[in-house]
């Protein structure tokens, strides 16, 4: 399963997701209310279980978190593999 696929998963089954089909690659979890600043620590530990990676203080940013589409690339950068993987 693609990391965007999974991480899409996650979210559905463990926050509020009224209509999973409005909840795209580039939607904003934060401004659309999908996760909140409490949550995004629970999508940061689950990619860090996930992926087996960890994710440094700094790096808690939304160029990298704010949509499931950021949250691939950068888990595809910290593991070294090709975007989308």
């Amino acid at each position: 399963m693609q990391v965007q696929e999974r991480v899409k998963r996650f979210i559905v089954e463990n926050f509020y997701v009224a209509d999973p089909e409005e909840l795209t690659a580039d939607t904003s979890l934060l401004t659309g209310g999908y996760v909140d600043s409490t949550g995004m620590l629970e999508v940061v530990q689950f990619l860090e279980e996930e992926y087996r990676l960890e994710v440094a203080d700094q790096e808690m940013v939304p160029a990298n978190l704010e949509t499931i589409a950021r949250i691939a690339a950068f888990v595809a950068r910290k593991a070294g593999a090709p975007p989308g993987a």
